[in-house]
């Protein structure tokens, strides 16, 4: 019986390590070479820049919002916002909403080095993915790395609601 169009489009173990093969070089090189601008620039760690971003994006933000919006976990989060307060880039208050948090704020030099930041990292960016990509190509790749990140993610939700079922019989 012949496959159907859908099966055989479907991508398979091989192609799909190689994409993950890909992915994981990709971001570690891109990440290695703007992180070594940044430092040499700014003084200041790539990591640093990604979660002030946040920071600045999300008014009454909290150190579970970064999290959440990165990816990791609230322990690395809260060392990334120690050392990030320590520089005095940013300051905490008391949640007025929640007194069992804080909110995190970026102070004036906060702003103005996230702002230094920020023409560095695209800078960066320009010069290493510019050439390679059109505005087409990289909407396209951009829009392609959304839905995986979701499905990446629907699969951990699913996976979680399994263990509950199991658990629950």
């Amino acid at each position: 019986m012949p496959m159907s169009d859908q099966s055989a489009d479907q991508p398979t173990g091989p192609e799909l390590r190689s994409l993950l093969h890909e992915l994981v070089r990709f971001e570690t090189e891109l990440w290695d070479a703007i992180e070594s601008r940044v430092r040499a620039d700014h003084g200041v760690p790539l990591g640093n820049y990604e979660v002030m971003t946040v920071i600045a994006g999300q008014p009454g933000c909290r150190v579970q919002d970064i999290a959440a919006a990165l990816s990791i976990t609230v322990g690395g989060v809260s060392k990334i916002v120690d050392r990030i307060e320590a520089a005095g880039h940013c300051a905490r208050r008391a949640n007025p909403a929640d007194r069992r948090s804080s909110v995190i704020e970026l102070t004036p030099p906060g702003v103005r080095i996230l702002a230094a930041l920020t023409a560095t990292v695209e800078d960066e960016l320009e010069r290493r993915l510019g050439p390679a990509l059109s505005a087409h190509s990289l909407a396209t790749l951009t829009h392609a790395l959304a839905r995986l990140r979701t499905a990446v993610g629907a699969g951990d939700s699913a996976d979680d609601g399994a263990g509950e079922e199991e658990e629950a019989s």
